[in-house]
């Protein structure tokens, strides 16, 4: 208070200075004294462009300068050649009404700047202290409402955090029998699958304090302030204990350190280290942390005493991808077999779930249909997996090409029975990258499904299109994987020019294979012409019918 109160004496202060100072400026004589001599000079020579008339001076303007000469001794004879202008003072006047106006206006526009959010006065001192007023602000708990009912197929997870839920509300029970729990809890997943969701129904079920940071809120521009930080979140935690820790993308600060130099984030991570060792068995605060990058994580973080416990929050499976819909539709008109809608979200996570829902039922809407059906699911899915993109114009050649290319895709896909359920013409990818672990003829199969749109094209017009390059860039990297990495070639170790003679294999395979089933992409060519999509189900019958 007392500073802002300052912070204006200053400011008027100011403002009063600047304004005597522009006074001064307008009214001071700035005229040069000249002798009778001078003046009979200037005035004979015609050199004199305006001649002013005061009670105390007579004033001439040339091109260059300005004189003025006593009244007293000048007559009004030397000016008969020239008009005289006679200053009343009016000048005076005018120069403070506009003073007067420029201060009136001044004073409105300060007033306003004071109750806007713009304040120029203090727009540099707030943009200096946001930083600042982060990093001291108090710690504090937050309530969570969220519990294990409200997240769909985790049960493997919830199993391994229930007994940490128990120890949070019977400590006495362990302690007794003389084991601790961890210190520590690391949940480690792909991003999208619920860690942050989980860590808050585990601080709800145990009903303790819930203490959340991202790991990028520690790392500061300041030098210290991320290991203070570090420090006031622990204090406030032990203070309220029992209670928990949950640290998200904890990678940001426990990245491995190189040694090469001690910057503010290792400072913050030192500090991090300090203060989980500096935990006793009997202190009730327990840190959960969340990461999809365990592997740069520094090892002292990961070591017995600090993360004992390690949690792999996995992709849902089909039957957990049923639990997440089920949860997710319980609020939705619908009439939906939920295991089917889990068969074509394979590779989902519960985030994408959830938007593909919420896409589903907002196209419902958009639609006017009184409930949501398995086709707003097929429309809106490659837009969850892939996002909308804006499609070119084709022209008639070019949809051809397109169509060929698209319908041996879905036609090897479905003869391999690999996880897709519609395709849609509009669209590049059918089905998702998968980094699960598949056998070799599955993989091949993946392979000749990429292969396919290249391979039509050639039997059918000896050429194909650069857009198979999205395709043909994956199937090499699944080959060199193959090869390189899981030592599905002829030897463990890959031989030169192995990668080339594998693909020329693929390729020649599923050449022949597709030459066979040349009526199938014909049929399958026709639907997509009149639809622009085709489902899994009809290519398998026209599958069924011509083999």
């Amino acid at each position: 208070m007392l500073e802002s109160k300052s912070n204006r004496v200053a400011l008027y202060a100011s403002a009063f200075l600047v304004i005597i100072l522009v006074l001064f400026a307008m009214l001071r004589d700035n005229a040069d004294k000249i002798t009778l001599n001078d003046a009979t000079e200037i005035l004979d020579n015609h050199l004199v462009k305006k001649v002013v008339v005061s009670k105390d001076y007579v004033y001439l303007k040339t091109d260059k300068d300005f004189y003025k000469i006593a009244s007293s001794q000048v007559t009004p004879k030397m000016f008969i050649d020239y008009q005289v202008e006679v200053d009343s003072g009016s000048n005076i006047i005018v120069y403070l009404l506009f003073l007067v106006l420029f201060l009136g206006i001044g004073s409105l526009v300060f007033r306003w700047l004071q109750k806007s959010p713009l304040k120029i006065g203090r727009s540099i001192q707030k943009d200096l202290s946001i930083s600042a007023y982060e990093t001291t602000r108090p710690i504090e708990s937050t309530k969570s409402d969220v519990t294990f009912n409200d997240i769909g197929g985790i049960s493997d997870v919830k199993i391994e955090l229930e007994e940490i839920i128990d120890f949070m509300k019977n400590p006495k029970r362990y302690k007794t029998f003389g084991a601790r729990m961890p210190r520590g809890v690391l949940l480690v997943g792909p991003p999208g699958v619920g860690k942050t969701m989980i860590a808050k129904a585990v601080a709800n079920e145990a009903g303790v304090p819930f203490y959340y940071q991202s790991g990028a809120s520690f790392v500061q521009i300041y030098v210290g302030m991320g290991a203070k930080r570090v420090h006031e979140l622990f204090s406030a935690a032990k203070n309220n204990s029992p209670s928990i820790i949950f640290i998200d993308e904890i990678d940001a600060v426990g990245k491995t350190r190189d040694g090469q130099r001690n910057d503010e984030r290792e400072a913050t991570l030192n500090q991090l280290l300090t203060e989980m060792d500096g935990f006793e068995n009997s202190s009730g605060v327990i840190v959960i942390a969340a990461t999809n990058k365990i592997d740069i994580l520094d090892s002292a973080l990961l070591r017995a005493g600090r993360f004992d416990r390690r949690v792999f929050v996995e992709l849902p499976t089909k039957r957990e991808r049923e639990s997440i819909l089920s949860k997710y539709l319980a609020q939705i008109p619908h009439e939906l077999d939920v295991k089917a809608i889990a068969n074509m979200t394979v590779g989902f996570n519960g985030a994408s779930l959830a938007a593909l829902v919420n896409e589903a039922a907002l196209l419902s809407i958009r639609q006017h249909d009184f409930q949501v059906t398995i086709d707003h699911f097929h429309h809106v899915k490659d837009k969850v997996m892939f996002g909308k993109k804006k499609l070119q114009m084709l022209s008639d050649k070019q949809k051809e090409y397109r169509v060929t290319y698209q319908a041996a895709k879905v036609t090897c896909a479905t003869y391999f029975n690999l996880p897709f359920e519609k395709l849609m013409l509009s669209s590049e990818k059918l089905t998702p990258r998968t980094d699960d672990p598949l056998i070799k003829h599955e993989l091949e199969s993946r392979v000749k499904m990429l292969l396919a749109g290249m391979v039509a094209c050639g039997i059918k017009f000896n050429e194909h299109a650069s857009s198979a390059k999205v395709d043909l860039d994956e199937a090499k990297e699944i080959v060199n994987k193959m090869l390189q990495e899981y030592g599905m070639g002829e030897s463990l170790l890959a031989k030169d020019k192995e990668q080339e003679i594998f693909m020329s294999r693929l390729y020649d395979e599923t050449r022949i294979l597709l030459e066979s089933l040349l009526e199938v992409i014909n049929k399958v060519e026709n639907v997509l012409y009149e639809r622009e999509s085709i489902t899994k189900e009809d290519v398998k019958i026209f599958i069924d019918k011509y083999l």
